[in-house]
């Protein structure tokens, strides 16, 4: 028993005016044949050694105890999903709503009712992916105010862009699952996204006019070119065989990460794109191994423009050898023509 207070009153154990406790106790018990322990309060009568429920202590207790229930099982407590709601600054009837529950849904499980196993990856997902949130608002767009509909909708774009860069990784990776267990396409490496990022600022730092086109045929390079001499990709990129030569499974993606930076050339009929390194990039995860195949495919390279390493890819045994739009193996490396 732990004191958390002390306070004269009438005590309704023994009917006499003293100092009565509340204090907080361990308790156990089952809910849904699960055996929890959680913490209680009560207020304690020392003259009668009693324990008692007290204002909205009867609803604390029974919450605690839900919630004990929840953590022991993997669902989501009651404040989590209060703080999910609380993320979007979104009221409990809306968030229902949003979610194409019953309007007193979230209201019933940020109490005592404990949600199940599927509204619980419901709520989980809504808290990691403010992307599909937005997706959710604009499916119940109709069944809101507009007032209500734009404070939502600017308080996830917010949260989507304080995150952005965890929620693009996740996109990647998650791409990339499709690909365990072939280590032929993904070159015996796990995916290394940072390392990928950090091949990239190196090919611009070193690499004068860097456009997106000569940049994703140099990363196959090192990537073969490593796996050729180590039987290992650097970054454990899949590359697929487009019309311009070899390009990682999700680029769109990969040169929105936060790191890489680019600039927009306007030409006449379209707008380029030039790589720079970050003024104060530095190598942080690359071997010296690494950085010598980078730097022989940058000294291979470094003065070819598009046409030349798109038309040099194109010979490889690599390219020829792929269907078009599929993945190519990195067990073609033995035959790279550097």
């Amino acid at each position: 028993m732990k004191v958390i207070s002390t306070g004269k009153k009438l005590c309704l154990s023994c009917m006499e005016e003293h100092e009565v406790k509340r204090v907080e106790v361990q308790e156990e018990n089952i809910f849904k044949g699960v055996r929890v322990k959680y913490t209680a309060k009560y207020e304690y009568c020392d003259r009668t050694k009693e324990y008692l429920t007290y204002e909205d202590s009867l609803d604390t207790n029974d919450l605690a105890f839900k919630d004990a229930y929840r953590k022991e099982v993997g669902l989501l407590t009651s404040q989590e999903i209060v703080e999910i709601r609380d993320m979007y600054d979104v009221s409990q009837k809306d968030f229902s709503k949003i979610l194409g529950w019953g309007s007193s849904t979230i209201t019933r499980y940020e109490n005592h009712q404990v949600q199940d196993g599927v509204h619980d990856d419901v709520l989980m997902k809504v808290a990691s992916d403010p992307k599909w949130f937005m997706e959710l608002l604009n499916r119940a767009k109709r069944e809101l105010t507009d007032k209500a509909y734009r404070k939502y909708l600017s308080k996830a774009k917010e949260h989507y862009r304080q995150n952005q860069n965890k929620y693009l990784k996740e996109s990647i990776e998650a791409d990339y699952t499709k690909y365990e267990g072939k280590s032929n396409l993904t070159g015996n490496a796990g995916l290394n996204i940072d390392k990928a990022v950090e091949v990239i600022n190196y090919l611009a730092q070193n690499v004068p006019d860097l456009y997106k086109v000569k940049l994703m045929k140099m990363l196959w390079y090192c990537d073969c070119l490593h796996y050729k001499r180590e039987k290992k990709s650097i970054t454990g990129l899949v590359y697929k065989a487009l019309p311009l030569g070899a390009v990682p499974e999700r680029y769109e993606v990969l040169v929105l990460l936060e790191g890489i930076e680019y600039c927009e050339v306007q030409y006449d009929e379209y707008i380029g794109y030039k790589f720079k390194a970050p003024l104060d990039f530095k190598v942080e995860t690359l071997s010296n191994a690494e950085i010598r195949v980078i730097d022989e495919v940058i000294e291979r390279f470094k003065n070819y423009n598009t046409k030349q390493i798109i038309d040099k890819m194109h010979e490889e045994e690599a390219y020829r050898n792929t269907p078009e739009y599929q993945p190519i193996s990195y067990e073609y490396a033995k035959s790279l023509s550097i």
